[in-house]
């Protein structure tokens, strides 16, 4: 049995399995996020989640273990896994973040980190959920292939694994 689970190396790693059918392969695009922080304290005790944008969950507010606040994701399309953070980004940050903000004082950003995520439909495409191939699907016996798996689905781990179970007990 085979869980391919790969996260951004999943869409590869099925196609390096002998046997497996390409056609099966889903198109794989990369949504890169970058995260600002400010080395102030956040005038915030709890998140805040804005409304979300094509292909990301809008500039949010997220509080570490110290009440270091972060912002982030934005949505950068990209063709590689580099993880740098452009400091220019940090312009539309500002004003995304002040609409629940204002008084963020210019200057005050500084690049963070990035994290990109795995999607199945790119910038201007409908979105797609993740996808989970079994061998009802490609035809081989013991590989399931989870494709595309991001937030929420990361947060929806346990469902996933639970899933993923029922199929490989069904498929002894």
């Amino acid at each position: 049995r085979l869980v391919n689970a790969a996260g951004l190396g999943a869409v590869a790693l099925a196609g390096s399995i002998t046997g497996f059918d390409r056609r099966f392969l889903p198109g794989l695009r990369y949504a890169k996020g970058n995260y600002f922080s400010v080395a102030t304290r956040a005038p915030f005790s709890h998140l805040i989640y804005p409304v979300p944008e094509p292909g990301g969950l809008g500039v949010h507010l997220t509080l570490d273990l110290g009440g270091t606040a972060r912002f982030g994701p934005d949505v950068e399309w990209t063709d590689a896994l580099d993880y740098r953070v452009d400091p220019a980004r940090g312009t539309r940050f500002y004003a995304e973040i002040r609409k629940y903000w204002p008084e963020l004082a210019d200057g005050s950003l500084q690049p963070a980190y990035s994290g990109i995520r795995p999607k199945l439909s790119g910038p201007g495409e409908a979105n797609s959920d993740f996808v989970i191939q079994d061998t009802g699907t490609h035809g081989i016996a013991g590989l399931v292939n989870l494709f595309g798996i991001e937030s929420p689905g990361l947060t929806s781990s346990l469902a996933i694994a639970e899933h993923v179970t029922r199929i490989l007990l069904e498929h002894r």
